[in-house]
This record gives structure tokens, C-alpha cells and sequence, in this order.
């Protein structure tokens, strides 16, 4: 799929936000932390991928109501869902300087369109080594779930089927989107929000 960024300055996938708030004091000591284990940037960003695929628990996973979303949030609770651990990633990855920003995919709720739809996100950032961007689902794995960090093809956490009526969302955005983070910010009951409270589109 051919990615197009909402924005043509590289310099605004470093910006920080609200939910993005990477210069909070234990943003910048993970982020100091992971950088210790890597050898150049590219390094970086997959120990960074694989620490919140793999630390940061998918609230739905582990059947938690807790709803975080500002990334110092999700690293203090260390638990999320997608909009949230996307966050967060996001965070750890400016603190270094390295571009990133957020995409989106319509995804069935359950197997089959009849169980309506939902909005799962995940990260783009951009490589210097390579000149491109590339998308990162830190969404975290399970069994029937393998994501991983490559920078040639993608493998990432789900794979749109356009006959269910699934589909990409092409852009890669700068900031969260504000139906994603909406939310979050609505809801106190991570449980209910995942089931009766996610966006199903981002129009």
C-alpha cells in the first residue's frame, strides 16, 4: 500500500502533543534506557516497538477496565489499547528525534461483518537509513498473532480483508485522531468502550 503523509515537514512527526507528551520525565528515561540496548537508530526503533508490543499489555487482553491514553499514562499503568500503546510508541520514538506519526485500518469487531466494525491503529515512522517510512503494529502478540519489526515487508497484526468490508487508511497523520482519542477521553470502562464505544470510522 502506498502511504501519503498528512504533512510534507518531517519536522511535524516530532512535534509533541498532548497525548504525545514525550519530554514527561519517564518518557525520557525509557526512552534513555531502550536506547542503551541498540546500536544505531534502526535498532532503536525495533527495541522500542518490541518494549511496548510486549511490556505494555493490551488491555483487552488481560480483560482490564482501566482506559489510559496519554503515552506517560500507558507506561506508568503499563496497559493500553492500540490508541493508546500507539501513543506511547509514538513518545518514545520522537524523544530520539525519529519521525513518527499514526495509521489506521477498519477492522471487523469479531470475525464477520455482522459484528459491526472498529478503528485499530498503529505507527509509521520514518528511517533514515532507508529513506522511507514504514508501519509498525505494536498492538502486542498472542496466539494467531505474530508482528514484528521489518523494515522490507510488513508483518503486522492484522491483514485487511476488503471483501468484509475492512480497508487502509492510506495517510499517516502527525497527532492521534481525535475520533480515536475521543474515546478514551469519553470513557471510564475499557470493557464497555471496546464493545460499544470504539469509532467504526474515522469520517
Amino acid at each position: 500500500m502506498i502511504l501519503t503523509c498528512e504533512s510534507i515537514r518531517l519536522e511535524d512527526y516530532l512535534l509533541e502533543t498532548t497525548e504525545v507528551d514525550f519530554n514527561h520525565p519517564s518518557i525520557i528515561e525509557k526512552a534513555n534506557e531502550l536506547y542503551t540496548k541498540a546500536s544505531n537508530e534502526d535498532e532503536y526503533v525495533r527495541v522500542a516497538f518490541e518494549f511496548v508490543r510486549d511490556e505494555i499489555a493490551h488491555s483487552w487482553d488481560i480483560q482490564s477496565t482501566r482506559v489510559s491514553r496519554i503515552a506517560s499514562e500507558v507506561l506508568f499503568f503499563e496497559e493500553g489499547i492500540c490508541y493508546a500503546k500507539s501513543n506511547l510508541l509514538c513518545a518514545l520514538l520522537r524523544a530520539k528525534g525519529i519521525p513518527a506519526g499514526f495509521c489506521y485500518q477498519r477492522l471487523t469487531l469479531g470475525n464477520t461483518p455482522d459484528t459491526g466494525y472498529c478503528i485499530h491503529a498503529l505507527n509509521a515512522v520514518f528511517l533514515q537509513s532507508v529513506g522511507k517510512w514504514i508501519r509498525l503494529d505494536a498492538r502486542g502478540n498472542k496466539p494467531g498473532v505474530d508482528a514484528q519489526f521489518s523494515i522490507d515487508d510488513e508483518i503486522l497484526v492484522f491483514n485487511v480483508r476488503e471483501g468484509y468490508g475492512e480497508y487502509e487508511y492510506p495517510i499517516i497523520y502527525r497527532e492521534p485522531h481525535a475520533k480515536t482519542m475521543d474515546a478514551l477521553k469519553r470513557n471510564t470502562n475499557c470493557s464497555y468502550m471496546c464493545h460499544h464505544d470504539l469509532p467504526t470510522s474515522l469520517e
